[in-house]
């Protein structure tokens, strides 16, 4: 069968994301199928989307659908109407059938379905595409696959959530196809998984849902090839997208020691849990080529990060930071104000904590986007904020009840006055065109090291 994998995501805030997925689902079925991949990043446009799909006549499309929204309390963006609009081009072109994937589409298989009339959707890894083209070649019921969801008109089933993916993972990366220049091009930032799965117990992540709990790590050594693969296909810099790549320090140090055997020597950066880190830990990452590390601390009040369920507590972000810094890392740690336990003193102390930070940029995020299958969701339900069937694909943003997230807002504004290395969230339009233009000069990575102070 000839299978068209399409990645749907255009937010390119503060810059765009190279679609690690669908590789991963392009690997699942290219043994069997003829595969065509393209990006709307790319095409720039559903005109120019429609040509490809005239082009490719495939036997089925499959659409990855990575984010819902911006997540932005202030300035709320959603992307279903531009879903609604490709989808809708699509069945003016082909009668070919549309199944929805990603992570998006995963937190609301349900809403998405009757809000973009999909044939189909697959729930959780998109591996489970390899059966679900199995079935549909043998005409079997495909609906009656884990995972597998029809549309509500054709032949709707109860939404099931399957167990983690225990198969193969294999991603295909096609250097020659025309997206990958696009990213090449727009940063050079080409991305890299380690592990699925995250162990933690934070209240407002999805990752959990997602993944699984339970961590699947890749051997180092494939990872170390793959990492040496995206740098001879002209990658400029590497981000690992694992949830937490310390989430196992073990396995995380002796990936960045494939890098090195692996001959990788271009820059890379890990999203990284601020526990206290084993001796040397980040000089074993440093020496490995890794130049960033996004701390993903969220609060810097230990009642805050107790209500969070965090693995860490101030002093433990005092240490790994102390230490990321001593590798010679550019360090940047990651905010999210406004959980349930969220008070003007608990505000307060997170800043205070933070101004304390050297070498550092500190992005802020005020307001948590509440998601269905979290803790968060299960806290705003009894609390009365959303009511038990509420439409979530609406952002709606967790209100604690000591402080309000107007007053959040003004506080930092006004504690973030002449900090050049205090950003709001990403950064904003702004910011995005600032880095576009760095990239287009050949600037390469997330550039936020610049701000450091």
């Amino acid at each position: 069968m000839k299978v068209l994998l399409i990645s749907a995501n255009t937010e390119t805030s503060p810059y765009p994301v190279y679609p690690l997925g669908i590789d991963y689902v392009a690997g699942a079925i290219d043994h069997r199928h003829r595969v065509f991949v393209t990006d709307i990043n790319k095409t720039g446009d559903t005109a120019a989307m429609a040509g490809r799909i005239r082009q490719v006549a495939p036997d089925v499309i499959g659409i990855s659908i990575r984010n819902i929204d911006n997540t932005d309390v202030n300035s709320p963006k959603t992307y279903i109407d531009r879903h609604r609009s490709l989808i809708s081009a699509i069945r003016q072109i082909t009668r070919a059938p549309v199944v929805l994937g990603g992570s998006g589409f995963t937190l609301f298989p349900g809403r998405l379905m009757e809000a973009l009339q999909a044939d189909y959707g697959i729930i959780g890894e998109g591996e489970r595409f390899s059966e679900f083209l199995d079935a549909l070649e043998k005409q079997a019921d495909v609906s009656a696959l884990a995972g597998v969801t029809a549309n509500p008109e054709t032949g709707a089933k109860t939404i099931s959530y399957p167990a983690p993916w225990q198969g193969e993972l294999a991603r295909r990366f096609d250097p020659e196809s025309p997206h990958v220049a696009y990213y090449l091009k727009k940063g050079g930032m080409l991305n890299i998984q380690t592990q699925r799965g995250c162990p933690f117990n934070c209240i407002y992540c999805t990752y959990p849902h997602i993944e699984g709990r339970r961590l699947r790590a890749r051997s180092p050594q494939a990872v170390g090839r793959t990492a040496r693969m995206l740098q001879d296909a002209g990658a400029g810099y590497l981000f690992v997208t694992d949830s937490v790549f310390n989430a196992d320090p073990e396995h995380s140090m002796e990936v960045a020691r494939a890098f090195q055997r692996a001959g990788v020597n271009i820059p890379w950066g890990a999203y990284i849990a601020p526990v206290r880190p084993p001796a040397d830990y980040f000089r074993v990452l440093a020496d490995a080529g890794m130049t960033h590390v996004e701390f993903g601390t969220e609060a810097f009040c230990d009642p805050v990060l107790e209500n969070y369920r965090k693995p860490f507590r101030t002093a433990d972000i005092f240490d790994a930071h102390r230490a990321a810094v001593a590798a010679g890392l550019n360090t940047a740690h990651f905010f999210l104000l406004g959980a349930p336990a969220e008070t003007a003193r608990t505000l307060a102390e997170t800043l205070d904590n933070a101004e304390e930070l050297e070498k550092t940029v500190c992005f802020f995020f005020a307001g948590i986007r509440i998601y269905p299958h979290t803790r968060l969701y299960e806290i705003a339900a009894a609390s009365g904020q959303i009511a038990g069937d509420q439409d979530l694909l609406t952002p709606r943003f967790y209100e604690p009840d000591g402080i309000g997230l107007a007053q959040i807002e003004k506080t930092l504004q006004e504690r973030a006055q002449n900090r050049m290395n205090w950003v709001f969230g990403a950064g904003g339009e702004k910011t995005a065109k600032i880095l576009s233009r760095l990239h287009d000069r050949g600037h390469v990575g997330p550039l936020w090291e610049h701000l450091i102070r």
